[in-house]
This record gives C-alpha cells, structure tokens and sequence, in this order.
C-alpha cells in the first residue's frame, strides 16, 4: 500500500511539471511581444507558420495605392503571404509602441528599403485568450 502511495504521488508531481511547462510556453504566445514578433517575423523573413493564430478572426489589413485604400481579410492576407513563404526582406526593420494599455495596444513598424519605407501601424487587442492583431495600416513613403 505505501508503495502504491509512493507511485501515485511521483505520477503526479511528474504530471504537475508537465502541465506548468505546457502552461508556460501557452502564457508566452498569449503575450503582446509574441504576437507582434510572429508577425514582424512573417513579414520580414516569411516566417508564417504560426502567423494565423496571431491574427484575430476579422482582422483588416489596409494599404494605399495613390489615391485609393486596399483593404484585405485574413485568408487573403495569408494566402497573399504563402507566395513569400520563407523569403527575407532586403530590408531594416523596426519597431515601437506607440500607446499601450492591458487591453489595446498600437505600434508603428517601419521597413526601410533603398529609396523607399513601408510603415505599417498595428493594432492589437488583449482578447482573453491571449493578444491579436486586429488591423494593419500600411503606407509607403
């Protein structure tokens, strides 16, 4: 019997371990930084592997094109990205937060090319299950 104590005690300190390590790398992608790197990842080095549970179902990506503006969903977005799977911009790229609250947040990423930038302005939102991307205003100067 006290065997049978001792076993089943080990078992579940060992199930314990596991869940906090499981838990641990969940509480990560629930981060702001996780969700704002996996997509600077995804634009600048075509890295889209985990780019979809970043974005929030309706997310709305947007761009001008001279006098108009572009508006793209998700699925087009990521279908959009499939093309440059894998393919490192020929560019620098940086970021910062513009506002951040523990429910929103905007921040400006700026990829400079030779002769040209592309700023895009991302807004994230704190959704309970962890933080999203909800759209990306893109313009190139």
């Amino acid at each position: 019997m006290k065997t049978l104590k001792t076993i089943t005690a080990a078992l579940l300190i060992a199930f314990s371990f596991s869940a906090f390590a499981a838990d641990g790398t969940s509480k990560e992608k629930r981060e702001m930084n996780y969700a704002l790197k996996t997509y600077v990842e995804a634009i600048t080095k075509g890295k889209i592997a985990d780019l979809d549970e970043v974005l929030a179902k309706d997310v709305n990506f947007s761009h001008t094109r001279g006098e108009k503006i572009i508006s793209h969903n998700k699925a087009e977005m990521l279908n959009a990205l499939k093309v440059s799977e894998n393919v490192k911009q020929n560019c620098t790229t940086s970021y910062s937060i513009v506002e951040a609250t523990p429910s929103f947040s905007v921040v400006k990423l700026v990829m400079k090319y030779d002769g040209f930038s592309k700023v895009s302005y991302l807004s994230l939102g704190n959704t309970g299950n962890g933080w999203k991307i909800t759209s990306v205003s893109t313009s190139f100067i």
